[in-house]
């Protein structure tokens, strides 16, 4: 079911990054590896290059950006029944990296 939902939000985000000239400019050039570790499942990385995420895999690889959750509140992020922000100050999400890469983390929702 996790895998499931992960495919639909690459796919989201890359027909919404194909429709929005300015999203594909801003990501234009970035090149990096997103790991998602969820408390209560498996492990999940993807990458985003040329402004694409891409190369959905299961496991742990070596991330710019990770970031941590359970499953039930990963799927309130992705169906939008919780922000982000609230997650993060409920200490339901946590973000490991650099700030710049923190910051795409709310683009990719």
């Amino acid at each position: 079911m996790i895998e499931e939902t992960l495919a639909g939000l690459v796919d989201r985000f890359n027909r919404h990054a194909d429709k929005t000239p300015a999203v594909r400019e801003e990501l234009a050039g970035l090149e990096r590896t997103i790991s998602i570790h969820l408390t209560d499942g498996p492990s999940y990385s993807v990458d985003l290059k040329d402004g694409r995420l891409q190369n959905l895999r299961t496991g742990n690889s070596r991330a710019d950006l990770t970031i941590t959750t359970d499953s039930a509140t990963f799927h309130g992020l992705v169906l939008k029944e919780i922000g982000p922000m609230k997650a993060l100050v409920t200490r339901k999400l946590s973000i490991e990296g650099r700030l710049e890469d923190k910051l795409l983390f709310r683009k990719l929702l």
